[in-house]
């Protein structure tokens, strides 16, 4: 992989943050055109590259699940001093993010949580999920190729960096943050928002809407579902209207609890529906 492409980044300046966390397997170059966008909204945007990440697939032989929660740590505590402070995630970085909101309340103000991968799509990715919690699995095939990934847009996956393959020990990694993720779900007490591909082939959209109804302690729950586009959507089709719904999402959030229009008033909008405390219709 290109370590350029794949590096972390820090962008924009402003008094409210933004960190962003990238999915298994992938990179920062995932993100960076949501960064790119709330940084110009006056924000200043952190994307760190998770242990194992970016580079080789042996790098991934070393690391688990308590690497990168733990990386994700550090990077959420290097923003605290700004104003208001917003996590967003992909798929596994989704995941991380959520951890994040429901271990430290006071600390973060708000969640996107982008393709969260709750739950994989389709039954071998379900079979998968059970065979790796016994040895089976990484002594038959302990590696796993990746040919590709998830983008629609045939020039934006032409130029995607792909991480060529990856230990299967890793999918046990993801299958324990899946659970724990869920488990701490009615932890979160900020407001959220959920953004789902329905042609997503790497995790069941309907995870997401099962994530909603799991935020029991959220003042404010947005799901987005978008009609066009893979799992990788910061960087697919429907990039661009990702990116103005987090904004738009993350700027009612920004002044502080008592001014005009922070009072978490219902808001919906043509893409989706956000519910107040209340599971999706």
């Amino acid at each position: 992989m290109d370590g350029d492409s794949t590096a972390a980044f820090a962008l924009g300046r402003g008094p409210d943050a933004c960190l962003l966390l990238h999915g298994f397997t992938g990179s920062p170059w995932e993100v960076r055109p949501l960064g790119e966008a709330l940084a110009a909204r006056g924000m200043r945007v952190v994307a760190p590259r998770l242990p194992g990440h970016g580079t080789t697939p042996e790098a991934l032989l070393d690391v688990d699940h308590h690497d990168w929660q733990d990386a994700a740590e550090e990077a959420l505590a290097s923003l605290q001093g700004h104003r208001r402070v917003f996590v967003a995630g992909l798929s596994m970085g989704a995941l991380l993010a959520l951890r994040l909101a429901a271990k430290h309340p006071d600390q973060v103000h708000g969640l996107a949580l982008v393709a969260p991968a709750v739950r994989f799509r389709g039954p071998r990715m379900a079979l998968v999920r059970q065979l790796v919690r016994t040895p089976l699995l990484q002594w038959t095939t302990p590696w796993v190729d990746k040919g590709g990934t998830d983008i629609s847009d045939p020039l934006t996956l032409s130029q995607a960096p792909v991480l060529a393959a990856f230990p299967v020990a890793r999918l046990r990694d993801l299958c324990m943050l899946q659970d724990l993720a869920v488990t701490d779900a009615p932890r979160v007490r900020c407001p959220v928002l959920v953004a789902t591909a329905e042609q997503d082939h790497v995790v069941d959209p309907e995870g997401g809407r099962f994530l909603v109804r799991r935020l029991t302690s959220s003042p404010a729950v947005r799901l987005v579902s978008f009609r066009e586009g893979f799992h990788i959507i910061p960087r697919d089709v429907s990039g661009p209207l990702l990116a103005t719904e987090v904004g738009d999402f993350l700027e009612r959030w920004r002044e502080p609890a008592d001014a005009p229009g922070a009072s978490g008033e219902d808001f919906r909008g043509e893409a989706g529906w956000e519910a107040q405390g209340a599971p999706p219709p």
